[in-house]
């Protein structure tokens, strides 16, 4: 379980923070939550669905990373095999937090902490990156990370204004990958959900205005073209069965 504590110059001074990407990290997990403003990125390299949040049933887009539990494609021998490392996985050991407000303070203005993970393996006192400068200023790796945070915040806004607006389009639909690998094993993917095409390209003109004067419309084609990389993921493990033949 995480172990998250506000971050602090003076209890974390010495901490630092180890960057690179494999399984003994946490890295090797099947799927990554992404964000509509960076499904740019994302889908010149991951295809991107719906998962329903486990907590709370509501609709989250994520990166597919491989094509069964616990395994992540893009992590080899040297690491992160792939250009672009989406957002919530490089973030990691950091989140950001609401900090309530206080008497006095404008309500619509709550505080934004940062938090680490005193348990993650990466962080440490002797490798990676150091969080703090030695007079208890930000190193420049935190003010990347406290960047990257503000855009996940914003992310998770947005993320929650496109879903509204395709759940009031009636655009999700179930989906389930049924993949076939040359050995013969099959992998049936179930729990995803995409865009309808059929309803898409059956919208009027004045909701497809709507999509595309909110900025949405993009997301949608974005994503749509991101299943192209389906056939990449299986790619790359049929490449891994064949290295690993005896």
């Amino acid at each position: 379980m995480p172990n998250f504590v506000l971050l602090n110059n003076v209890a974390h001074k010495n901490l630092r923070v180890i960057r690179d990407y494999y399984p003994r990290y946490g890295d090797n997990e099947m799927s990554a939550i992404t964000f509509a403003h960076e499904f740019r990125a994302i889908q010149n390299e991951y295809p991107i669905f719906f998962q329903k949040n486990p907590e709370n049933g509501k609709f989250i887009p994520v990166a597919l990373l491989g094509l069964r539990q616990n395994e992540n494609l893009f992590l080899s021998e040297r690491g992160w095999d792939a250009q672009y490392i989406p957002a919530s996985i490089k973030r990691r050991p950091f989140l950001i937090g609401i900090q309530a407000t206080k008497p006095g303070q404008d309500n619509n203005q709550p505080g934004r902490m940062v938090y680490v993970d005193m348990d993650s393996p990466r962080v440490n006192e002797t490798q990676g990156d150091a969080v703090f400068l030695p007079h208890g200023g930000y190193s420049a790796y935190l003010d990347s990370v406290v960047e990257l945070l503000k855009y996940i915040q914003y992310g998770t806004e947005l993320n929650e204004r496109f879903i509204d607006v395709l759940l009031h389009y009636e655009l999700l639909e179930v989906v389930t990958l049924e993949i076939t690998l040359k050995n013969g094993n099959r992998n049936n993917l179930a729990g995803f959900y995409t865009i309808n095409e059929e309803k898409l390209n059956a919208l009027d003109g004045n909701a497809v205005s709507d999509l595309h004067s909110k900025g949405l419309l993009q997301f949608i084609y974005m994503m749509l073209a991101s299943h192209s990389n389906v056939v990449k993921l299986i790619a790359r493990i049929e490449t891994r069965i064949q290295q690993n033949a005896p």
